[in-house]
């Protein structure tokens, strides 16, 4: 590896042999644990621990909470689009940075509180519902006594001795109704004005849940429900139906050399260029500089076409840093194209797509591969 530079192979084992011991897995326990028959069981959690110590010592990153979980997704291939990542850039030869690393993680982080601020607002509207049940329940409640109350005094007026005595008991019934009445019209009007505040949030709060903010593009969940629906649907008029995976070439490169700003930028043409494709093609963020794309009524060998001349003209394009007045030069993009009716689901197209985008990086980038 090209990074045995700035850390000693000594160094990164004895480190990986102290994590090892902070767990009871050095060589005396493995001994203990044999005698019992689990040796191979605790052998592989030594690997694991060691592993991502090795790879935590080796990038000179921190020993946090936060980086001995990533660490586990990469070196436990829990997260395997991560490991990936993280594979392609240690072969070459690039170090993997702490701001990278959480750049990678921020795409997850992102859909998570996505998700946990839609079931907040669910629940909270579901709350709202219910104390607006509570209040339509207590009118009705309040209804009933007003009857039981007006019956009540009907009655008293029919025996009354005097008028001021009815009309001192009438005025004391309207008093109380009146009095119900008006608290009962403002515990309803705020649970009306609550829930329809919380139904507004909502349907923001889902809009927002299935747009990518920086390209305006549809994003990962939004596009796992046009599939099911564009896979039926060409299912059902038996047309061809391809999906294809796109990853921008030396983007990291891009990052680090003109900034993050300048790298949105660049993110943002390549979308605009898919999205102008074809009407049929429909385009999302998939994480990251990834693109997932769909190709309705095409086969094979024209979505590989229609998605090879887009990145042909795009790579035609020079960029330009606005800041610094840089020339950044041409940037380019590899996609992978493969048949979605080839695959039992939209995993398997999406590992089909992927392997084919592989051996388009492989094969030098800037190029389109069919799996």
């Amino acid at each position: 590896m090209g990074h045995e530079s700035r850390i000693g192979v000594g160094e990164a084992e004895a480190g990986s042999g102290r994590l090892l011991r902070m767990f009871g897995l050095g060589s005396r326990s493995a001994d203990r644990q044999h005698s019992r028959g689990t040796h191979s069981r605790v052998s592989e959690r030594a690997r694991l621990l060691e592993a991502i110590s090795e790879f935590l010592l080796r990038h000179e990153l921190s020993v946090s909470p936060d980086n001995l979980l990533r660490a586990h997704a990469i070196m436990s291939g829990t997260n395997p689009r991560l490991a990936q990542k993280v594979a392609a850039l240690e072969e070459a030869g690039e170090p993997i940075t702490q701001e990278w690393l959480e750049q990678q993680m921020g795409e997850c982080d992102s859909s998570d509180t996505t998700s946990s601020n839609l079931d907040r607002l669910a629940r909270e509207l579901d709350h709202s519902m219910e104390r607006f049940g509570e209040s339509t329940r207590s009118a009705h409640e309040a209804a009933s006594d007003y009857g039981a109350q007006l019956a009540q005094q009907t009655e008293m007026v029919a025996n009354a001795k005097s008028e001021e005595d009815v009309v001192a008991s009438l005025a004391q019934v309207a008093r109380a109704m009146l009095d119900r009445t008006r608290e009962m019209e403002t515990q309803m009007k705020k649970s009306q004005e609550e829930t329809q505040d919380l139904r507004r949030n909502l349907a923001k709060a889902r809009r927002d849940a299935t747009i990518d903010h920086l390209t305006n593009l549809p994003n990962r969940r939004a596009f796992e429900d046009v599939f099911k629906s564009e896979w039926l649907a060409a299912q059902s008029e038996m047309e061809p139906l391809c999906l294809a995976l796109c990853d921008i070439d030396f983007f990291k490169k891009v990052n680090d050399t003109h900034g993050h700003d300048t790298g949105d930028r660049v993110i943002r043409a390549v979308a605009q260029a898919l999205d102008r494709i074809s009407d049929s093609c429909h385009v999302a963020r998939h994480g990251g500089e990834e693109f997932v794309l769909l190709f309705r009524g095409l086969g094979l060998e024209d979505a590989e076409a229609a998605l090879d001349a887009a990145r042909e003209r795009f790579a035609a394009r020079h960029f330009v840093d606005k800041i610094s007045g840089k020339a950044i030069g041409g940037v380019t993009f590899s996609g992978g194209v493969t048949d979605v009716f080839a695959h039992p689901d939209l995993s398997s197209a999406l590992r089909s797509a992927d392997g084919a985008l592989y051996r388009a990086k492989e094969a030098g980038r800037n190029r389109i591969e069919a799996a």
